[in-house]
């Protein structure tokens, strides 16, 4: 069991722990902002179960802050596919594992820096989930006369645009996101400059990035949806949200599910069904989805 600048650290320990399943230890986990968490040393634990108490911890170790993260293999999953902890994907490729029971943490990194056809599909759905619903929201604000919040959700809106591009590409979006646009997609990067730079009024300016936003959304939806096109048509029975949820390849994921179901029915790409809700009284219908 591996202890690189951890001599004494009583790594067993941690590794005993119940539900206890990888370990994962990441020198200067922060590099990239050494001063916005103050901290040397992750150390994160894997979990069969879900996390309750004593998530994080915070340990003094030879003048090393050290941090301890624990967190379920499925909250760790759903962090790699999605954008609500974008330096999981970083920690996972450049940490080194210390403890890894059936192998684990080693399969989760071969899949991740070989972009397994699934984890590239959930990544695609994910960020282009959440590009809609800013896309969609900005829209609104922008409609009530919110000028200041379609600025910030158009802003999000690119940064989620700009994750799509990368993954296409098959590279995982850094923290630094903009200086890898500037050289992968001049194109969304110049969108970029023109929302924060440009001398046109800030409505103009928003109106614009919409607009780019909207012809990306009708452009890319099937591509980034496949995942979920795919796993509707799976079956001749109709889903409900909640169904889809529950699927393994869609389960802990953070999904705007109702957003892209509204969207890939008004494109004619899935269908949707009415029945009765049997349970909820006459005149109540239940909305399904199935293959167009």
């Amino acid at each position: 069991m591996a202890q690189a600048n951890m001599k004494g650290f009583d790594i067993e320990r941690l590794a005993e722990e119940e539900a206890a399943v990888s370990l994962l230890l990441i020198a200067n986990p922060f590099s990239h902002q050494p001063r916005a968490d103050g901290l040397d040393r992750l150390i994160l634990i894997v979990k069969d179960n879900e996390v309750a108490d004593k998530e994080i911890e915070h340990w003094m170790w030879d003048d090393a802050r050290v941090q301890a993260r624990r967190v379920s293999r499925e909250q760790l999953e759903s962090w790699i596919v999605g954008s609500s902890n974008r330096g999981s994907a970083y920690w996972l490729m450049n940490g080194e594992i210390l403890a890894d029971r059936d192998g684990y943490l080693a399969d989760l990194r071969s899949r991740l820096m070989d972009w397994s056809p699934l984890i590239r599909e959930q990544k695609l759905l994910s960020e282009f989930s959440r590009f809609v619903r800013g896309y969609l929201q900005a829209k609104q604000d922008l409609k009530d006369g919110q000028v200041l919040d379609a600025y910030s959700n158009v802003l999000a809106c690119l940064h989620y645009w700009a994750h799509i591009a990368l993954v296409e590409e098959g590279m995982h979006p850094e923290l630094t996101v903009w200086e890898q646009m500037r050289k992968v997609n001049p194109g969304i990067y110049k969108l970029f400059e023109e929302l924060t730079t440009s001398s046109e009024t800030l409505e103009q300016r928003v109106q614009l990035v919409l607009l780019a936003c909207e012809f990306s959304i009708m452009n890319k939806m099937e591509t980034c949806c496949a995942l979920l096109i795919r796993l509707i048509a799976s079956r001749h029975e109709a889903w409900t949200p909640a169904e889809l949820m529950r699927h393994p390849d869609l389960a802990g994921l953070s999904l705007e599910l109702s957003v892209l179901l509204y969207k890939l029915v008004n494109r004619g790409c899935i269908r949707e069904i009415a029945k009765p809700a049997l349970t909820l009284g006459n005149g109540i219908l239940e909305l399904k989805y199935t293959s167009a």
